[in-house]
């Protein structure tokens, strides 16, 4: 009795056998189905600001020269840190979350982030290194629900693609360390989990408009924005919790009284909770969010973020009416 097994990708297997029959080896390939996938760029998972301004100022040889050097040197915890290391815990039985590093590092340089990933006990496995060229593309076999880099470009060739993604922002304070066994992620409303239907009606013709518009429509659901596939995806990781491991969202909009309603209703008819929601009426939303603790926080508007960048991890969606063309933020990643 034999078998012969010759694979060159990752697989698991099985083995039946029937009395007097041949043992069978079943074998399938190596699969993210049913799990949270998440894809981050090493910049943003790490502290690699110092690395940047060499490649900024230099080229990637001199960038590859010195991350070469630090290989044995872990690289300090970056912006999306606290979200990842989080998430992963929820792996603690079957594997539920995955996180791929999608970096435009070269792959001599993304020995040191595996290196440092393996220092702090993050499980990260899989990564693409592509030396410069947009990694988004890859985002499509990996089915992520959610890209983080600190590249603008990318981050806006992903949301064209349909993928959730934001822009870190590398200057934003560090998570809380208050709720190690919770994770607590914060979006905005409109052009983040909601399409930017209200907030064009409140650019083009002002705050009565879009009352008013809001107002007739609270029973009418919002179209969905590019940030509703990741609150589904969190919403199924809520609704059976790792052991030891909780999950906490908050919807913090500058919407009030009466356009709260339609917010809400949207939720409802999506089926989905939220477990805070601010209706902030234009406030700053920076110090509520420092009340809050979120490992992360998402909105497309960038006057938001650097009011909470100061408080909290935050990154910008740079999707919906107030997010055109613009020239865009460079750096390594």
């Amino acid at each position: 009795m034999a078998a012969r097994l010759t694979s060159t990708v990752p697989v698991a297997c099985g083995s039946t056998m029937k009395p007097g029959r041949r043992l069978t080896i079943v074998c399938m390939p190596a699969t993210l189905e049913g799990q949270l996938v998440v894809a981050i760029s090493s910049r943003a998972l790490f502290d690699f600001e110092e690395e940047n301004r060499v490649f900024e100022a230099a080229d990637d040889r001199a960038y590859m020269q010195l991350q070469l050097q630090r290989v044995e040197q872990p690289a300090r915890p970056g912006v999306a840190f606290s979200l990842v290391n989080k998430l992963l815990a929820f792996n603690a039985g079957p594997s539920r979350v995955e996180v791929v590093i999608l970096s435009r590092n070269d792959p001599v340089s993304g020995l040191r982030v595996f290196r440092s990933a393996q220092h702090y006990g993050l499980p990260v496995q899989r990564g693409v290194f592509t030396r410069g060229q947009p990694p988004w593309r890859y985002l499509r076999p990996l089915a992520a629900h959610l890209f983080l880099s600190t590249n603008e470009a990318d981050v806006r060739q992903a949301l064209a693609a349909g993928v959730p993604a934001a822009r870190v922002y590398p200057d934003s304070a560090r998570a809380s360390a208050a709720h190690p066994g919770e994770v607590r992620i914060a979006f905005d409303g409109d052009a983040v989990l909601f399409s930017d239907e209200a907030e064009r009606v409140f650019q083009a013709q002002g705050l009565d408009a879009f009352q008013h518009h809001e107002r007739e429509r609270a029973a009418t659901p919002l179209a969905p924005g590019p940030f509703k596939p990741l609150l589904e995806a969190l919403h199924r990781l809520q609704r059976a919790p790792a052991a030891g491991m909780r999950l906490r969202t908050a919807l913090v909009t500058a919407r009030s009284a009466p356009a709260h309603e339609r917010a809400v209703r949207t939720l409802m008819a999506w089926q989905i909770d939220v477990d805070e929601a601010m209706f902030l009426g234009g406030l700053p939303k920076g110090r509520f969010l420092r009340e809050f603790e979120p490992d992360f926080f998402f909105d497309d508007q960038t006057g938001h973020i650097e009011n909470a960048a100061p408080h909290v991890p935050a990154g910008h969606v740079a999707a919906g009416v107030s997010n055109g063309p613009a020239a865009v933020q460079g750096g390594h990643e």
